[in-house]
């Protein structure tokens, strides 16, 4: 196991476009980090630089504390785990599973001893004997995991190991490799789009936006506190409503209410207002007091999707194009078509709001999130403070 730090780190191709821009990140012995970012961000790249197969143009890269930007992937003692398996159709499970090992010389009595215990974690001896074209992709990228291990290498890279998987399939292999990187404590780096496996999987996630290091946080704290409107807008699911506003002093100016904040916003003017689905309710079933210390406000519901223990309400509202701009702008980096003025609204399953009726809906000011609509800044969190713990790095330092 190892630390992995990286320095300044830039990856620009021959055209002079930066692919990674300047990143530093430390990476604990024994820890779960997890690079996340739209598509095109420079995540996998990053990845790439780690193992080796791509070439660092700038910055230094550390393992174990010994710098490794000229040496080649072999002798970085690094294990990577591919989105397509890269398994040998023509080998049993043993065999694929041995292959790094088989490369190195090692005595077959060593060889056997390893396959089997990894084998034996992954729930995958009753299999050794089959072909990768007899097992589902579960098993399949279990195999893969498999040769990961057997190698005893310092740490654990993934890129988008899951993506071929179907939901379900994806769920299930999500707990199996937390618990497996817990039981090893091996340091492991994962790279993925979907930021759902990013707040399941991650010690710490960090947020990469064309190529930049936006945050690096605990998955709570990159949920509570982002640090400006890209993170907000990515993290979470479903997403944080996203909504044009106008600033001045403590007033604040939506679509579709006016109120007053506790305390005034510095500066004035246009802005971005967040809330997230969960924090906003069916002002019906929200007691008295606490609905007199929130805000409510008319709307018409467009949609109900209720799914049991969860209920989401869709609300339209309208908005002048010049303030809803900086949201398709947002939208296009997210992967998304376009900015929608559609407020989500997580609210109880016990509701009876209906679909294309009138209702009323409630939030409590102290859960808005400001940002600044040029640069995406936030200007002031939601009352979380000391709701988040610091992260506890897994050496205990």
């Amino acid at each position: 196991m190892a630390a992995i730090t990286l320095e300044h780190v830039e990856k620009r191709y021959g055209d002079g476009y930066p692919a990674v821009n300047d990143v530093s990140l430390d990476i604990a012995d024994g820890e779960f980090m997890i690079l996340v970012g739209p598509s095109g961000c420079g995540k996998s790249t990053l990845l790439r630089m780690i193992v080796g197969l791509e070439e660092a143009t700038g910055g230094e890269i550390r393992i174990a504390g010994r710098v490794v930007n000229d040496l080649p992937p072999r002798d970085r003692n690094l294990a990577m785990v591919f989105q397509n398996y890269a398994l040998y159709p023509h080998l049993t499970v043993f065999e694929n599973i041995a292959f790094p090992l088989r490369l190195r010389k090692l005595a077959g009595e060593e060889v056997r001893r390893r396959v089997e215990e990894a084998a034996a974690v992954l729930e995958l001896t009753e299999h050794l004997d089959r072909k990768p074209g007899q097992l589902s992709g579960g098993q399949r990228q279990r195999v893969a995991m498999g040769r990961a291990i057997v190698r005893e290498a310092d740490a654990f890279l993934f890129d988008e190991p899951l993506s071929n998987l179907d939901a379900q399939l994806r769920g299930q292999m999500r707990t199996e490799i937390a618990r497996l990187q817990q039981r090893l404590g091996v340091t492991t780096v994962y790279v993925t789009h979907d930021q759902v496996e990013a707040m399941t999987l991650g010690d710490r996630v960090a947020v990469l936006r064309k190529g930049v290091l936006q945050q690096v946080d605990t998955p709570r704290a990159l949920y509570q506190r982002p640090a400006n409107l890209f993170v907000a807008g990515f993290i979470g699911s479903p997403a944080m409503n996203l909504v044009p506003a106008t600033v001045d002093g403590r007033r604040i100016r939506l679509p579709f209410v006016d109120f007053e904040l506790p305390e005034a916003v510095g500066g004035g003017g246009p802005a971005i207002a967040g809330l997230r689905p969960e924090h906003l309710e069916d002002a019906a079933v929200v007691d008295a007091p606490a609905r007199e210390r929130g805000v409510a406000f008319d709307v018409t519901v467009d949609v109900l999707e209720w799914l049991g223990a969860e209920q989401y309400a869709y609300v339209p509202y309208a908005a002048p194009p010049e303030l809803v701009e900086p949201l398709h702008r947002l939208a296009e980096e997210l992967d998304r078509e376009s900015a929608r003025t559609t407020l989500v609204a997580s609210i109880d399953p016990a509701s009876r709001l209906r679909r294309g009726e009138a209702a009323r809906l409630w939030f409590d000011p102290a859960n808005l999130y400001l940002f600044d609509a040029r640069s995406g800044e936030r200007l002031a969190p939601p009352n979380l403070e000391g709701h988040v713990p610091e992260y506890q790095d897994p050496a205990g330092r």
